[in-house]
């Protein structure tokens, strides 16, 4: 498996909030409920989404955005419509402006807001409730709003709308794979695009510096140097180290250390994983190494990590761009 396989390998929900939402304008939602990522689809009408540092995104019908947290964000259905209802942890909804919001209650399975009308936007919205579910790495590099337009040859948007409306036995089960096949749709379109970003494409299209990237993904476990890899590569160890700085912004055993990191991190989330089997499947000789280098890194123990203290970790963002619109 390749280091950007690995990524499209890494969505797995469970038990993720999905919900249809019906809105009669004016409408505007703020959400405030620190999911790692969300993902949002326009069944009908539009919407705008505004983070509160970067672009207001249009989302037309059809569109399915990604929206990475925890930062919170707006979706309304146009840019200057005040906030009526605050979205909080665990999905619990306030009434910011209750005299602007109108009837909402419970419209059936899975499905909220107001009475559907002529005038209505029905919005689908997934949400990840763990870092882990989603993955560290893949987290780091996404951008804080990526839209990919109306795709007519995607039959996921509609499959996951109706299955939304239907209560049987594994539903559960259903609905998560179906948001990780939508969300992996949109991120492999996105993957495989220049928009992807320096970080993602120039480096693991280069001679030298894509099969050492290619190697490290592969292999993360394995007891690599710098002349290990420079060997397999064909290249002497300045040379490498020189040009994988260059392209990737850090020496080849950082870039490695932050690999072994990001998977030990998800690892440490999955019940019943230990810190001696993550260190084991990372590539540290103990626990106590991987506890010596988690701490360094990240700032907290993997302990302190594992029994929810994500939010002393630094967010997962390195100069990833605000807003991406894919190519139709």
């Amino acid at each position: 498996m390749d280091a950007l396989t690995s990524l499209l390998d890494e969505p797995k929900a469970r038990g993720a909030f999905l919900l249809k939402t019906i809105l009669n304008p004016p409408w505007a939602l703020r959400i405030e409920d620190r999911a790692p990522i969300s993902v949002v689809t326009m069944v009908r009408g539009g919407a705008v989404v505004r983070p509160d540092r970067g672009p207001v995104t249009r989302l037309g019908p059809g569109d399915v955005a990604v929206i990475r947290g925890p930062a919170p964000y707006t979706v309304a259905d146009a840019p200057d419509t005040p906030v009526g209802v605050l979205v909080g942890p665990d999905q619990d909804c306030a009434p910011v402006n209750p005299g602007g919001t109108g009837d909402l209650a419970e419209r059936g399975v899975r499905a909220w807001g107001g009475a559907l009308s002529r005038d209505s936007s029905v919005m689908i919205t997934g949400t990840y409730r763990a870092e882990s579910e989603v993955g560290r790495r893949l987290l780091g590099a996404v951008p804080t709003v990526l839209v990919r337009p109306a795709r007519a040859d995607d039959p996921l948007p509609a499959l996951l709308t109706a299955e939304l409306e239907r209560d049987r036995p594994g539903q559960e089960l259903v609905l998560d794979r179906l948001l990780d096949l939508l969300l992996v749709g949109v991120l492999r379109g996105w993957l495989a695009s220049p928009a992807a970003g320096a970080d993602l494409y120039p480096a693991r299209g280069d001679e030298v510096v894509g099969p050492a990237l290619r190697l490290l993904g592969e292999r993360p476990a394995y007891p690599w140097t710098v002349a290990s890899l420079a060997a397999r590569v064909g290249v002497s160890r300045a040379a490498l180290a020189r040009r994988f700085t260059g392209l990737v912004g850090e020496p080849p055993m950082a870039y490695l250390t932050g690999v072994r990191l990001d998977l030990a991190a998800d690892l440490l989330r999955r019940p019943g994983c230990t810190l001696e089997g993550a260190a084991r499947k990372v590539g540290y000789g103990s626990a106590f190494a991987l506890s010596a280098a988690f701490k360094r890194v990240r700032g907290v123990s993997p302990r302190e990590y594992r029994d929810g203290a994500r939010s002393l970790l630094p967010p997962p963002s390195t100069g990833v761009p605000h807003t991406v619109v894919l190519d139709g």
